[in-house]
């Protein structure tokens, strides 16, 4: 955990935090979103940031909120 209550990669449902290239991965179940490719599951289309999401998006898989997902870094 970090000092500021968050934990390593977490945005804190800050979405000036996150570039639109930024792939996140849900802190649950490891899924990742990345917006190169979109989501099949929520009809999301390739090319959306994650900022652009819809409110009620969630994870695909496990059904966590937005805010359960961690910033990957640049590999």
């Amino acid at each position: 955990m970090s000092m500021n209550g968050g934990f390593e990669g977490s945005f804190l449902g800050d979405a000036s935090k996150l570039k639109d290239s930024d792939r996140l991965e849900c802190g649950i179940c490891w899924a990742v979103y990345d917006p190169a490719l979109g989501d099949e599951h929520w009809g999301i289309p390739p090319g959306t940031p994650f900022t652009a999401l819809p409110e009620h998006w969630r994870c695909p898989q496990c059904d966590a909120p937005q805010h359960k997902f961690m910033v990957l870094a640049d590999d």
